[in-house]
């Protein structure tokens, strides 16, 4: 494997050239996503070549030794029969047994949770399907003795802390709301790098979590709604040198944290936690949420977060996120969302010269956030978006729409 002169993002077309295991019954001619920068120049022994993408190797295999390797991404939305590679791989090769249901994961997910005993157990709730349903899991093993606590960082969507609240009462979980938005915005003066900022308002959450802690007697854990994307964009890894990303859900925590992690989800991509809630009798509405970043609106905020800064995007992403319901979207697309930039630009309104901010869409389809394309939506409804945000939002003149996919985008800009 060397350093190739071409790069490959994005679409492309392979030819399985071999019988192989990993393409059985498929099309012999397939539309992959690449991302990578790198060739295969030799073989290694005892290898072959099973699919090829003009002169450059595609997939590899050694079948004696039950080794099988591609150059694309199978696991990606985009990949045409990319589930169906896998899916030959775990059954047919691996012998994997297709077995997984909701269900029989919740049965699980709860007897291993009766190691907890009768310690006590402080729980992280952003209002989000994650969280939800960790904390959903564990009540079931342990009732009252776990504290949900739910904290306004100052950073949520408009009118999200009282809605989110409203629904937490029907669930009969054991909630405590706490306000620290000022706490919150304080801590993030001044700072404009991503990484910063997810470090800092992850530190601001486990300070409040420890500090609830110590007014409850035997608390030994606490339980965060972290899934798998979490755990594989925040890990470093023999061959990965940079993180992603951190989440402060697993990147923000101190070394001397003093409870227990309790992750229960941490195996799930978000599809299957969204079966697992509606198996456990949750409401659509958390189900059905739409995913939001642990450190909110701030990674959302490219630059300096000011709680003005913070206002101009609720109002903004609060239009988004109605005309999206209006035109009945929300449940078919995977995120719709606005992103401040740091950015002014000239504008006229009425007789007027405007020099102010702008509003980036960022609206894309997923099935599980490992992967993602933006969205393509009737311009009618990104013109209605648009129009609104700079007739409504005083401080915003310009709307763009980002139309990058994941890879080699993010779905978030920080």
């Amino acid at each position: 494997m060397k350093p190739s002169n071409q790069r490959e993002y994005g679409q492309a077309k392979i030819d399985v050239k071999a019988k192989s295991k990993l393409f059985s019954n498929l099309p012999t001619h397939l539309k992959v996503w690449m991302s990578h920068g790198d060739e295969i120049k030799k073989l290694p022994t005892g290898f072959v070549v099973t699919a090829n993408n003009n002169s450059s190797v595609s997939a590899i295999e050694n079948s004696k030794r039950k080794v099988y390797g591609v150059q694309f991404h199978p696991e990606v939305s985009h990949t045409e029969k990319g589930t169906a590679i896998l899916k030959n791989f775990a059954v047919k090769i691996a012998g994997l047994k297709q077995n997984w249901t909701a269900k029989s994961f919740i049965a699980t997910k709860l007897k291993e949770l009766e190691s907890i005993g009768e310690g006590k157990v402080i729980c992280a709730l952003s209002g989000g399907v994650d969280s939800t349903v960790a904390a959903t899991l564990v009540a079931k093993v342990v009732g009252k003795r776990q504290l949900c606590i739910f904290i306004d960082t100052g950073l949520l969507r408009q009118g999200e802390y009282e809605e989110v609240l409203e629904t937490y009462k029907k669930l009969n979980l054991n909630v405590k709301s706490i306000r620290l938005g000022q706490i919150f915005l304080s801590k993030l003066e001044n700072i404009s790098d991503p990484e910063r900022k997810r470090k800092v308002i992850g530190a601001e959450f486990i300070k409040a979590f420890q500090k609830e802690a110590k007014k409850l007697k035997e608390v030994k854990y606490l339980v965060q709604g972290t899934l798998y994307p979490d755990v594989i964009e925040s890990s470093i890894n023999s061959n990965q040198s940079v993180v992603i990303k951190s989440h402060h859900n697993v990147g923000g925590l101190p070394k001397n944290l003093k409870l227990a992690l309790i992750e229960p989800l941490r195996e799930l991509f978000k599809d299957e936690v969204r079966k697992v809630g509606h198996n456990l009798g949750l409401p659509d509405e958390i189900v059905n949420r739409q995913p939001f970043p642990g450190p909110g609106l701030a990674v959302r905020i490219i630059g300096r977060v000011t709680k003005e800064r913070v206002n101009l995007l609720q109002k903004a992403d609060k239009i988004v996120e109605e005309e999206i319901k209006k035109a009945n979207l929300y449940n078919k697309v995977w995120q719709a969302f606005a992103v401040l930039l740091p950015l002014s630009s000239v504008g006229v309104m009425g007789d007027n010269r405007t020099y102010e901010e702008t509003i980036a869409l960022r609206i894309v389809d997923s099935s599980d956030g490992m992967t993602a394309s933006w969205s393509k939506l009737p311009y009618s409804i990104l013109e209605m978006i648009s129009s609104r945000i700079v007739g409504e939002v005083r401080g915003i003149n310009r709307v763009v729409y980002d139309i990058s996919n994941k890879p080699p985008s993010t779905i978030e800009w920080e």
